[in-house]
């Protein structure tokens, strides 16, 4: 499995089910199979960076430098369970655990604001001011339960991301 010239076998593709929590139909496994070989140029079995890269979608995202340190080098099975995450069929639970590997770009097990500040900076570019950025992500801290010194390991950020009465709308004044 992984080259170009390899076959997914019934058993391949059942382990890859299996590796995934089963959110791609057999079908579906098939075809991320043919967009894998497509990706891996050199028939190495695994993607690499600048493959991914290769996919216009991806390069334009403003995330794709810190996602890029989670893709490098996966292989087809891994290439699935990364996917996976986008699938509707993904819990919560799932996709917030994925957000939380993107904030913690050092690894570590935990995000502190600043590293939720560099990531609202990549997305929000210059349309909005560090100091409206520090305002909205305060508040919503403060909202679950948080304070700007909290270190964030993945249940906090669950209880953040999936608070009942977390408000996403918060006003920004704009200069």
């Amino acid at each position: 499995m992984g080259n170009a010239s390899s076959m997914l076998t019934q058993y391949d593709i059942e382990d890859v089910q299996d590796h995934c929590d089963h959110l791609f139909a057999q079908q579906e496994i098939v075809s991320l199979y043919q967009r894998f070989c497509q990706l891996d140029r050199n028939s190495k079995g695994f993607i690499s960076a600048d493959e991914f890269l290769s996919v216009p979608e991806f390069a334009m995202n403003p995330l794709s430098q810190r996602l890029l340190k989670m893709v490098d080098g996966l292989n087809f099975k891994d290439f699935v369970a990364f996917l996976s995450t986008f699938s509707a069929k993904a819990s919560v639970a799932q996709k917030i655990e994925l957000i939380f590997k993107v904030y913690d770009s050092d690894c570590n097990g935990k995000v502190t604001f600043d590293d939720i500040m560099e990531v609202l900076r990549d997305l929000t570019g210059s349309f909005i001011s560090d100091k409206q950025r520090e305002e909205v992500l305060s508040q919503v801290l403060h909202e679950a339960g948080y304070t700007r010194d909290s270190l964030l390991q993945l249940n906090d950020f669950i209880k953040i991301m999936d608070h009942p009465g977390l408000k996403m709308e918060v006003e920004v004044p704009i200069d």
